[in-house]
């Protein structure tokens, strides 16, 4: 006997509880196109690829990726070069957004460096005065 194909459907307390994001997160994505549950009326029903994106999304959100630049990465997967683009653009994406953080410690460096030179400054002009 053949196998039964089960499509496998998640509601939105499953994936809010699996992923640990509110409802009110998956319906953002929803109106933001990033998510497109099948809906009975008021409720929805995530797909596995639905789950996947999602984790997908929430992978890039925390490497500092906007929604915008994840959407754009994980559309690619269904283009012609599939995941070979896909790859490409990731890389650069992730060059760019390590770039962006490279330079923000440089300039947390240089802060903390002025921080203690000034505050070394007041603690020398404090001893003088008493």
């Amino acid at each position: 006997m053949p196998a039964s194909h089960v499509i496998q459907e998640y509601s939105i307390s499953d994936l809010s509880s699996e992923f640990d994001v509110t409802t009110r997160t998956l319906r953002f994505y929803e109106e933001k196109g990033l998510l497109s549950p099948r809906r009975i009326g008021r409720i929805r029903y995530f797909s596995a690829a639905d789950r996947v994106r999602l984790r997908l999304i929430l992978r890039g959100k925390r490497l500092g990726l906007s929604l915008a630049q994840s959407a754009e990465i994980i559309d690619l997967y269904q283009t012609p070069e599939g995941s070979q683009k896909q790859l490409r653009v990731l890389l650069d994406t992730l060059a760019a957004k390590r770039a962006e953080l490279e330079a923000q410690a440089a300039d947390l460096k240089a802060t903390l460096s002025d921080l203690k030179r000034v505050e070394t400054s007041c603690r020398k002009a404090l001893e003088q005065r008493r």
